[in-house]
C-alpha cells in the first residue's frame, strides 16, 4: 500500500514538472484536487506545507512566533506542530540555530546530541505524540520517513529527517537528507546498553568498525585509507567519601577496635571558620575533565593503538568543569542549612515577640494550648551544655575578632567573641530557635549571671576596660557595666593619690589635682540625663543632681591640692572659656592673672559658687566614689531580668547577623574579587536594614525586610562555602581557581534576587574553563592514583589513563573524505567545483565499556 502511493505520488510530480514550463502562468490559480488522495498523500501535503512556511520566515521570524530555546544550548532552537495521520497523532519538531555554527565546533558544550552524532546543524524530527516519543514498529518508521522524505525532497529543503526507532535495549534514530538533485545523505544510529564486545572496547577494533561501513572487501580500497579522526575525553575525579572515611592501615596499627571506631570522621571544613557550629555539605563533589585531541589523519589501524597508549598530557587541550551538589543550585529556598536557616528562625521568633509582655509568658505551661502552636524546648541537660560552653573561661576568643568599619558599627550588635555576642550564636542552634527556647535559654542564662554577681566573680568572655563603648547594643553594654561593678566591688582599695601634680611648671602657683572619673554610663542613662537636662531648663550646664556631684568632687579635689585656692582660681583650671584675661599678649604677666569671671559665672546666686562654698577640701581617696558598683549592679541584673522579648530579640537579631557575618568573613578563599565584592555588600544590606531595629521598631513592618536579608545572606554564605572549597581543591592553580568561581558567579547571578518566591533554576551549570599548559599538573593532582583497597576501583578496559583513572566517556568522530570529482561520487552535472570535498562517511562513538553508542552518516551519489 505504501510503495503504491508513493509510486502514484511520484507519477503526479513528473507529470507537474513537464507541465510546469507551459502552464507556468496558471500555477497561481491552480488548486489541487484532494478529493481521490490517500490519507497518506494528504499526510505528505500538510507535512510539505509546514515545512514550506518554515523554510519561508526563517530562524528571526520563527523566533518572533514563539520558538523555544532548547536548554541547555544557548544558539539552538526549536518549533514544533501536531499533525494527525488516521488514529495517530504525531509532533514534528524543526531545530535550527540562531547563528551559523563554526567549523569544527562540535565538541564544544552548545551542540545537541543529533548535531554531534550526525554533523548537522539543523534537522526535523517526527515521532508519536506519547510518553515514551518513539516508534513501536519498523512499518511506521519507514512510511514516517519516506512522508517526510518526499515533503522535503518537495519544499527543496536540505534538512535531514530523523525519526526514533523503539528497541528494548536502545532508542535509535534513522534519518536521510536530500542534497540537491546529486548526493543523499543516509543517517542511522544504534546503542548497545551492555556487554560491548572486547575489540569495541578499544580503538583500534573502533576504527575497523569504521572501515568496515565502507570496505566490503580488501578489493574494494587501498590498503592505506586516509580516515580523520578526533577525540574527546572526560574524566572524573573520584567522589572523596568524608561521611564514610576509614583511616588507613598504617595509623590503625596503634589503635585498638574500639578507639578506631570512635575515632573522629574528619570533615572538609574542619579548619574553616563556621565549622564550631556546623559542618556544611562540600559543594564541589568532584571535577570533570575534558581532554580533546584535534583532528588527525591516519592510515592503519596500528596508530590507534598509539593514540590509546599516549598520555592525557598530549592533547591539545583540557578543560575543567566543577561538578556543582545539588542544593548550590535547588530552587527551593530554605533546603540550605547554615547560618541563613537559622538567621530565618531566629527573625520568626522576632515576630512572635510581641505576643508578651514577659519572657517568663512563653515558658509558661503550654499543655492545654493548641499543639500547632506549642513549640518544644530542649531537655535540661542540653540547657546545661550550653550553659557550660558560654561561661568557660574563653575571654577574648581571637577567632572570632572582626574588624571594625562603618558598616559593623552601625549594625549595633555585640561583638561576636563576647558573652552576649556568644548567647546569640548558641540561641541560633539551640532547638529550633524558636521563641519557647530562647525565653528559656535566656532566663538560665541571667540566672548564671547573677551568680557571678553575687558570688563577685569575673565575668567570662568580657574584655576588661574602664569605659562603656555605646556603639554595641544596649546588652552588651549592660554586661560591660556589670563587669566593672563586679571588678569594683571586690576591690579593697583604689589606686588613687592623695597628693598633688604639677600641671605646667614650677613658675605656676596652682596645681592640678587627681580627680575621679567620670561615673559610666550605658546609653540608655545618658538618655535620663538628657531628659533632666530639659526638665531643669539646664542652668550654667547643670543638668542635675549627678553633675553637681561630679563637680563637687572636682572643687574638693582642687582644693585639697590648693589649699589658698579661690574660686577664680578653679574657674582657670576648670573651665578656661569662663575667665576673660587680661594679661599682655608677651607673656611677663605676674600673679595672680589679671582678669575677671564671664558674666554668667559672675551673676548674682550663681550656682557653682555656692557649690564651691560648699565643697569641703578632700582628695580623691576620702571622697566618697561616684559610682556605687552595688547599685548600679543591681541595676544591671534588673534590666536584664525584667526585659521584654521584643527589645530582646530586636538586640539578638542585630547581633546574630553582625556575628554570622563576622564569622564568615573570616574564611580564606583565595581572595577572589567577585566574592570580597558581594562581602562589603552584604555588610553594606544589612548595615542599612538592621538599623530599623534600633529603639521601638514595629515588627510588622520590619519582619519582610529581615526575611529578604536572610535570603540574600543564604545566597552569599553558599557562595562563600564554594569559593572556599574551589581555593582549597585548586590552591596550587590561582588563576584557574579564580576563573572556575567566577563562571559559577556568573551563572549564580541572576538567580540572587531577594524575592521570597521560589525561583525555577531551569538551567544547569555546564560551563568549563580552559586549562593552561602549566596548570596541568596541578589539575591531574585532583587525580590521585587509586589504591588498592578502594571498592570503586574496576578492572581496567580502555586506555589513555590519568593517574590510574580511565575516562568516564571517550567520544569519537571517524571520517573520510573525497573529492566530488573523484570515483563514482563524480557529478555529470556542473554543481560544484572539482577541487570541492564531501564528506562521504562520518562516524561518531560515545561510551565505555559497559555503554556503546554508534551514529553513521554516509552520503551517496543518486
Amino acid at each position: 500500500m505504501a510503495s503504491s502511493s508513493s509510486a502514484r505520488y511520484a507519477k503526479h510530480r513528473r507529470i507537474g514538472e513537464d507541465e510546469e514550463a507551459e502552464e507556468a502562468e496558471e500555477e497561481l490559480e491552480r488548486f489541487d484536487d484532494f478529493t481521490i488522495a490517500s490519507s497518506w498523500e494528504r499526510f505528505i501535503s500538510e507535512i510539505e506545507a509546514i515545512c514550506r512556511q518554515w523554510l519561508a520566515d526563517g530562524p528571526k521570524i520563527l523566533m518572533q512566533k514563539g520558538a523555544d530555546c532548547v536548554t541547555p544550548f544557548e544558539n539552538l532552537y526549536m518549533i514544533k506542530r501536531e499533525l494527525k495521520h488516521g488514529k495517530r497523532v504525531y509532533s514534528m519538531e524543526y531545530y535550527f540555530m540562531k547563528s551559523a555554527k563554526g567549523k569544527n565546533s562540535y565538541w564544544d558544550d552548545d551542540t545537541h546530541s543529533m548535531q554531534l552524532s550526525f554533523g548537522v546543524d539543523e534537522f526535523l524530527m517526527i515521532a508519536p505524540l506519547s510518553a515514551s516519543g518513539v516508534v513501536l514498529d519498523d512499518p511506521e518508521s519507514t512510511k514516517l520517513l519516506s512522508s517526510v522524505a518526499i515533503a522535503l525532497s518537495s519544499c527543496g529543503s536540505n534538512w535531514p529527517a530523523f525519526v526514533p526507532v523503539h528497541d528494548p535495549s536502545r532508542k535509535a534514530y534513522i534519518g536521510i537528507q536530500n542534497l540537491g538533485t546529486v548526493f543523499t545523505r543516509r543517517f542511522e544510529a544504534d546503542r548497545i546498553g551492555s556487554q560491548v564486545p572486547i575489540r569495541l572496547m578499544h580503538l583500534e577494533g573502533l576504527h575497523e568498525l569504521f572501515l568496515s561501513k565502507f570496505v566490503l572487501s580488501s578489493t574494494d580500497f587501498p590498503a592505506r585509507v586516509k580516515v580523520h579522526f578526533s577525540m574527546k575525553l572526560t574524566y572524573r575525579t573520584p567522589e572523596y567519601d568524608y561521611d564514610n572515611e576509614t583511616l588507613d592501615s598504617e595509623a590503625t596499627e596503634s589503635l585498638t577496635e574500639n578507639e578506631v571506631a570512635s575515632h573522629p570522621k574528619k570533615q572538609w571544613d574542619d579548619d574553616c571558620p563556621w565549622a564550631e557550629w556546623y559542618s556544611a555539605e562540600d559543594p564541589v563533589k568532584g571535577f570533570e575533565l575534558t581532554a580533546i585531541w584535534g583532528e588527525r589523519t591516519f592510515e592503519e589501524t596500528l596508530e590507534m593503538a598509539e593514540v590509546e597508549n599516549a598520555s592525557s598530557f598530549v592533547a591539545d587541550s583540557w578543560f575543567l568543569h566543577p561538578v556543582v551538589s545539588q542544593y548550590m543550585v535547588d530552587d527551593s529556598i530554605g533546603k540550605f542549612v547554615g547560618f541563613a536557616s537559622q538567621l530565618h528562625l531566629l527573625v520568626n521568633a522576632y515576630e512572635s515577640s510581641a505576643e508578651a509582655q514577659f519572657l517568663e509568658d512563653f515558658v509558661a505551661d503550654t499543655s492545654g494550648q493548641d499543639n500547632s502552636k506549642s513549640t518544644t524546648v530542649p531537655p535540661p541537660s542540653v540547657i546545661d551544655r550550653v550553659m557550660k560552653d558560654l561561661f568557660s573561661d574563653e575571654a577574648g576568643n581571637s577567632n572570632y575578632m572582626e574588624a571594625e568599619n562603618k558598616y559593623t558599627r552601625a549594625m549595633r550588635g555585640a561583638p561576636a567573641d563576647s558573652l552576649f555576642g556568644q548567647f546569640c550564636l548558641h540561641a541560633l542552634w539551640f532547638g529550633n530557635c524558636n521563641i519557647r527556647a530562647i525565653a528559656v535559654l535566656w532566663i538560665d542564662f541571667v540566672r548564671e549571671i547573677r551568680w557571678y554577681w553575687e558570688e563577685s566573680e569575673r565575668l567570662p568572655r568580657m574584655k576588661s576596660s574602664s569605659t562603656i563603648d555605646l556603639s554595641y547594643c544596649l546588652i552588651h553594654q549592660k554586661l560591660q557595666m556589670l563587669a566593672i561593678c563586679i571588678e569594683r566591688k571586690k576591690s579593697v582599695s583604689h589606686e588613687k593619690g592623695a597628693g598633688h601634680k604639677d600641671e605646667t611648671s614650677n613658675t605656676k602657683e596652682m596645681h592640678a589635682p587627681y580627680t575621679q572619673d567620670a561615673p559610666l554610663m550605658t546609653e540608655d542613662m545618658h538618655e535620663e540625663r538628657l531628659h533632666a537636662a530639659e526638665a531643669f531648663g539646664n542652668a550654667i550646664g547643670l543638668s542635675g543632681q549627678l553633675e553637681r556631684d561630679i563637680l563637687s568632687s572636682d572643687m574638693s579635689a582642687f582644693k585639697a591640692a590648693n589649699p589658698d585656692a579661690v574660686f577664680e582660681d578653679f574657674i582657670r583650671w576648670h573651665s578656661p572659656g569662663d575667665w576673660v584675661s587680661e594679661d599682655k599678649v608677651d607673656g611677663n604677666s605676674g600673679w595672680p592673672p589679671k582678669g575677671k569671671l564671664s558674666q554668667r559665672m559672675s551673676e548674682h546666686g550663681n550656682v557653682w559658687r555656692k557649690i564651691w562654698n560648699d565643697a569641703p577640701p578632700l582628695p580623691v581617696s576620702e571622697q566618697k566614689s561616684l559610682l556605687d558598683p552595688v547599685r548600679e549592679g543591681e541595676k544591671v541584673l534588673h534590666y536584664l531580668e525584667t526585659l521584654r522579648p521584643q527589645q530582646l530579640l530586636e538586640q539578638m537579631v542585630c547581633t546574630a547577623f553582625k556575628s554570622s557575618a563576622g564569622i564568615l568573613n573570616k574564611t580564606t578563599y583565595g581572595g577572589f574579587k567577585l566574592m570580597k565584592t558581594k562581602m562589603d555588600q552584604l555588610y553594606a544590606t544589612m548595615a542599612s536594614t538592621l538599623k530599623s531595629l534600633q529603639g521601638n521598631s514595629d515588627i510588622s513592618d520590619l519582619a519582610g525586610d529581615l526575611k529578604r536579608l536572610c535570603q540574600v545572606f543564604e545566597h552569599i554564605e553558599k557562595l562563600l562555602i564554594l569559593a572556599a572549597s574551589v581555593h582549597r581543591k585548586l590552591i596550587d592553580a590561582p588563576r584557574l581557581a579564580q576563573a572556575v568561581f567566577a563562571d559559577y558567579f556568573n551563572y549564580y547571578l541572576p538567580k540572587m534576587g531577594t524575592t521570597l518566591e521560589s525561583i525555577c533554576y531551569e538551567k544547569e551549570f555546564t560551563t568549563k574553563e580552559k586549562v593552561g599548559m602549566h596548570e596541568r599538573d596541578a589539575v591531574s593532582n585532583l587525580f590521585p592514583p587509586p589504591t588498592a583497597n578502594q571498592s570503586w576501583r574496576k578492572v581496567l578496559s580502555m586506555g589513555n589513563l590519568l593517574n590510574g583513572h580511565e575516562p568516564l566517556q571517550r567520544e569519537i568522530i571517524f571520517s573520510v573524505q573525497e573529492r566530488i570529482s573523484n570515483g563514482h561520487y563524480s557529478s555529470p552535472t556542473p554543481l560544484c567545483t572539482d577541487d570541492e570535498q564531501i564528506q562521504t562517511h562520518r562516524m561518531y562513538i560515545s561510551g565505555t565499556s559497559n555503554d556503546l553508542w554508534v551514529a553513521l552518516s554516509v552520503t551517496s551519489w543518486d
